[in-house]
């Protein structure tokens, strides 16, 4: 199974948005940017909801049959181990399998095996449009494999188990490196997918870490220019993997966003295009938060939800940052208190929480807490769920502008992107 050029993880925490989403993709696709809708809910996510796999299926399809999309779709199976991917195999069709936690354990018993097939490379080695030669030397490669070698075994023992299910060809595979403790160089990621090619991994995408911080919500913390370099040199160290070491000619970079990486897209769009290369979105996050804002633009009941989950979010903000520790950065004291919260308008509350870098009120920290927030709204039940049919025609505005403008524009259509300090 080949992935589109390029696909976009749209994801959707309480399953209501897929129509929405797909007009977004509808209009891209009108403007010249044919973009695959890619359905990714991790397990995690799955618990904290109470949905199944089964469920991000139907939910899926449903939204695919409404909108009448006729165009190639996907379920992923998002960041799962050998652990978890049981549950997702008959439903999903692409599997993220993360590797994270492999990073730099005891390298497998064939790594002698492995650094013996990669001497071949040692020396100087061209890579076109890196900017400059590698040196590839025996220490390089014994650091790639007692850091990453691993890890990518793992990711062999979950791509098989997955293939002695469904069988080989019938699924995406995605390896992702993106929740590691550090980034991984381009030389590095060189071996890496080396690496997966020794496996027999057909990998279709792969997500590596990438400098600066990529924060749940908010734009890029870091040197865009630095970003900018290492994106574009993993681009040609995919395109000499795909030459060199046999691996799918459609394989591409993913980059997980975190949601709202505005000042990235730019840089990513004139290297994509220069390049001709695909890529892969991750901006799932995003979908919640615009439910969350046409809930408050509508005033009301929903306003009253809306502000009851950020008390709530405030109570519980140790329980609701402890698994996103290293994708938040939240000062407590920028936070509103829950008490000056509750006398907002409406006008006020949304143009806190909507991701605009020109709004005065934008308070990227309280953003945050929203975005890492959604156990509460699940908790919610029915009156949560009630009040996203009761206001659909203003959440659906929301959630298919927020991603058609602020997000496929810049990036797949070399769109402007939001306007403000952090936004270019």
């Amino acid at each position: 199974m080949a992935l589109e050029k390029y696909s976009i993880g749209i994801g959707d925490r309480f399953g209501r948005e897929g129509q929405a989403q797909l007009r977004a993709l509808e209009t891209a696709r009108r403007r010249g940017a044919s973009i695959t809708p890619v359905w990714n809910k991790s397990n995690r996510e799955h618990k904290i909801i109470g949905t199944t796999p089964e469920e991000a299926r139907r939910r899926a399809d449903k939204a695919v049959r409404a909108g009448g999309w006729t165009d190639a779709y996907y379920v992923d199976a998002d960041h799962i181990g050998l652990g978890t991917v049981d549950k997702f195999v008959a439903p999903c069709d692409f599997f993220t399998i993360d590797v994270a936690d492999f990073i730099s354990q005891p390298p497998p018993a064939e790594t002698a095996a492995f650094l013996k097939t990669m001497s071949r490379y040692r020396g100087t080695l061209q890579v076109p449009g890196l900017g400059g030669p590698i040196e590839v030397t025996d220490a390089l490669l014994a650091d790639v494999a007692l850091r990453y070698l691993r890890a990518v075994s793992e990711a062999g023992r979950v791509y098989r188990r997955i293939a002695e299910k469904k069988g080989p060809g019938n699924f995406v595979t995605e390896i992702s490196f993106d929740e590691a403790d550090s980034p991984q160089t381009p030389e590095q990621l060189l071996f890496i997918l080396a690496a997966a090619a020794y496996e027999n991994i057909p990998l279709e995408t792969i997500a590596p870490k990438f400098p600066g911080a990529f924060l749940k919500g908010v734009d890029y913390a870091g040197d865009v220019g630095e970003f900018a370099r290492d994106f574009e040199a993993d681009l040609a160290v995919l395109e000499f993997a795909k030459q060199n070491f046999g691996l799918p000619a459609g394989l591409k970079l993913s980059v997980h966003s975190g949601s709202d990486k505005f000042s990235l897209y730019p840089v990513m769009h004139r290297a994509i295009v220069e390049r001709e290369a695909g890529l892969h979105l991750k901006t799932a996050g995003t979908t919640w938060l615009e439910e969350v804002i046409g809930l408050a633009e509508s005033g009301g009941k929903g306003l009253r939800l809306a502000k009851d989950l950020y008390a709530g979010a405030m109570v519980r903000f140790d329980e609701l940052a402890e698994h996103y520790r290293a994708v938040i950065s939240i000062d407590r004291g920028e936070l509103p208190s829950p008490k000056a919260v509750a006398a907002w308008s409406a006008e006020e509350f949304v143009e806190t929480l909507q991701h605009d870098p020109a709004c005065p009120r934008f308070n990227p920290h309280f953003r945050q807490l929203v975005h890492i927030s959604f156990r509460l709204a699940a908790e919610m039940g029915d009156r949560f769920t009630d009040l996203l049919e009761e206001n659909r025609e203003t959440i659906e505005t929301h959630v298919t502008d927020n991603l058609l403008r602020r997000h496929i524009s810049p990036l797949f259509l070399g769109g402007p992107t939001p306007a403000g300090p952090s936004g270019g």
